[in-house]
This record gives structure tokens, sequence and C-alpha cells, in this order.
């Protein structure tokens, strides 16, 4: 039934709605939802060999590439290694969605250049903490997210098994 009063979306609006849905931490939001997080996404312009941040940095930030290639990686003992490629469609940086976290690893830009949708955590926050069922829905998706990742980690250390102590991945131990 038509609803004159529902909120009408633009073109460049429906747009963006359709290309956060497929990011992991959105895809369980409504347009309605999504809508809240619109005037928060800054997109900014980086250039190859751009660093986006570095591990130990604060955690200030969610990534969203619009285009481009990210390269998320870790020093070891003077070597850098590759984790992984993030590419259009995806996202890194959500450890901003915890509070008091700092960055585990490095991102640079590996393309010509990458465009990057930038959301702020004090403005994740902001509607996390006055919208609580976006907060759930959010929160059950990286629950699904850090669950994959921990499948992944699994899957790698019986492949290579004895490569490090699994137990440790448990452990409190600073």
């Amino acid at each position: 039934m038509y609803n004159p009063f529902k909120k009408r979306y633009s073109k460049n609006e429906l747009e963006i709605f359709s290309f956060l849905s497929n990011i992991k931490q959105f895809e369980k939001l409504n347009h309605d939802e999504l809508a809240l997080f619109l005037p928060y996404m800054y997109l900014r312009k980086y250039k190859q060999n751009e660093v986006v941040f570095f591990s130990g940095d604060p955690s200030h930030a969610l990534y969203i590439v619009k285009s481009g290639v990210i390269s998320m990686n870790i020093d070891i003992k003077g070597n850098t290694e590759e984790l992984a490629k993030v590419y259009a469609g995806n996202s890194f940086g959500d450890n901003a969605f915890i509070e008091g976290s700092k960055r585990i690893y490095n991102t640079l830009v590996i393309s010509e250049q990458a465009d990057l949708y930038v959301i702020p955590q004090i403005n994740i926050f902001e509607i996390l903490d006055n919208h609580p069922e976006i907060k759930g829905k959010i929160m059950a998706s990286i629950a699904e997210l850090y669950n994959q990742y921990t499948d992944n980690v699994f899957k790698e250390y019986k492949s290579n098994f004895g490569f490090f102590q699994l137990g440790s991945v448990y452990q409190n131990n600073p």
C-alpha cells in the first residue's frame, strides 16, 4: 500500500545503501537505519603507498573501500608480512566498534589511488548508543565476522600444525 508519509530516498542515497548492504557490519540494516550513517560517511582520497593507519594507532574510524586496493600487514622482526588485501566493497578497521581499542595491523594503499569512506568512531558510538536495535544488528554481524576469522585461524593452524601454540590464543597473558 502506498504511504505518502514514508521517507523517500534519492537515487544516490539508494546506491550508497546498496553498497553498504554488502558490507558485513551493515548487511542487516534497513534503509532508514543505514540513513543514520550517511551524514558521517566522509569520502577520502588516498594515493599509492600512502598509509591509512599504523599498528598501535587509536581505532578512531571504520574504513570502507569504494575503489582501490588496501594492504593489511604486520611487522615481524623488521619484515612486513601481508595479512590480506582489501578491495572495493569491503571494510577494514572494524575494531573501531570497540571503545579504547588500538590498531593491530598497518594499512597501506597499494593501488594507484583509493577512495575510502571514513566513518568516525565517535559518530558510530553516537548512533549505537541512541539506537539499540541497530547496535544489536551490527554486533551480531561483527560476531559472525569474528567467528569466521577464528574459523580461518583454526583451518590455517591445522594445515600448518606446530607453527604456533594455539592455546596461547585463548590465554589472557600479556
